[in-house]
């Protein structure tokens, strides 16, 4: 049960949490003036009061869901002072790096350069996206990588990660005397899972991802949250290298997959392959939560920001994929869509294997 102390601390920690990120945002922003072409179109989207608004809106969702139980209070709801100071420190020593690949588009670094043991990495991949140092394919980027995304979003980019466990919590609620196995497909360096392992500690796990150091952050992120001091315990989460097209599962094996923010990087052959496979290792009655970008079609009136984003970060796949067709994607799969939701900058999808 939440009352109104929680509320207050929660409140308090999401309008600090804004500021530091938002502010964090900004600074980059004009830092980075001149290493990317300026916006034709002047809409609501540039504007940071549109901005501010619609993270207003995410928190307050946010704290409906953990009101109602959907899920608990974010464990990282205050982060120590230490950490979030040399995160931020990192971010800006290696900005004027990502600044100068943005200023002469280098993307291809990690293709030309490639870290040990990533040369057998599908093509696609192996790009800097976001012009971040090294890709996704160095423990530097992987430390790095969660404090980029929440500059991205302004302090949003977990509060809309967290909006997928409100599926999974009816499901599971469901089905309550039923083992329930769950695939994270991309997970990542952990963002999402962490709260999944914190709101559903019994439920079975397999985190698959195809970048080792982001794999190794994401079993670090979970061990503290499921570890104790002097105390070993066995991690709920199984983590596995691997592609979302070519998943090292059997047909039929996970009751529930979880895809966040992954088919926005991916050429539409791929994205078409990963939506079969996460058709097929899922059961019958399974069931996927897909979390990725708005597209044209849901918000017409942030074309301007949507069209600029890939111009501004590298990301090769994502003028085709704000405009390509998700539900009937999904459909060929062999999945049926059972609701769509607008989250901030994201869309939400629940589907189900019939």
């Amino acid at each position: 049960m939440v009352g109104p102390v929680e509320r207050v601390a929660y409140a308090a920690a999401q309008t600090a949490r804004i500021g530091w990120y938002f502010g964090q945002s900004l600074l980059s922003a004009r830092l980075s003036r001149g290493t990317v072409p300026k916006r034709e179109s002047a809409g609501p989207a540039t504007r940071t009061e549109y901005v501010l608004a619609g993270l207003r809106w995410l928190m307050q969702r946010d704290w409906r869901n953990i009101e109602a139980g959907y899920y608990r209070i974010p464990h990282d709801l205050v982060r120590p002072p230490g950490k979030a100071l040399a995160d931020a420190r990192a971010f800006f020593r290696d900005l004027p790096a990502v600044n100068a690949r943005r200023r002469s588009r280098g993307n291809a670094e990690v293709f030309h350069a490639p870290p040990e043991g990533t040369e057998k990495l599908p093509r696609y991949y192996r790009q800097n996206f976001h012009y971040q140092t090294d890709g996704y394919l160095s423990e530097h980027s992987a430390r790095l990588y969660d404090h980029q995304v929440e500059v991205l979003f302004g302090g949003g980019g977990d509060a809309m990660r967290r909006q997928a466990l409100v599926p999974i919590h009816h499901y599971a609620a469901a089905r309550p005397d039923t083992d329930l196995r769950l695939l994270d497909v991309a997970c990542g360096t952990g963002g999402f899972l962490s709260y999944l392992v914190d709101n559903h500690p019994r439920m079975e796990v397999t985190a698959l991802d195809l970048s080792s150091p982001y794999l190794t952050e994401a079993r670090r992120r979970v061990a503290r949250r499921t570890g104790a001091p002097g105390r070993r315990r066995r991690s709920p989460a199984r983590f596995v290298q691997g592609a979302a097209e070519a998943i090292p599962l059997p047909d039929a094996s996970v009751a529930i997959a979880a895809c966040i923010f992954l088919f926005h990087e991916l050429p539409a052959k791929i994205r078409a392959q990963a939506a079969a496979e996460i058709a097929r290792v899922l059961k019958p009655g399974g069931l996927l939560v897909f979390l990725d970008s708005l597209q044209l079609s849901d918000r017409p009136d942030l074309a301007a920001l949507l069209e600029y984003f890939p111009q501004a970060y590298h990301e090769p796949y994502y003028a085709e994929y704000i405009r390509c067709d998700l539900p009937a994607l999904f459909e060929q799969a062999g999945l049926a869509v059972g609701g769509s939701d607008l989250v901030f900058l994201s869309k939400m999808m629940v589907l189900e294997k019939p």
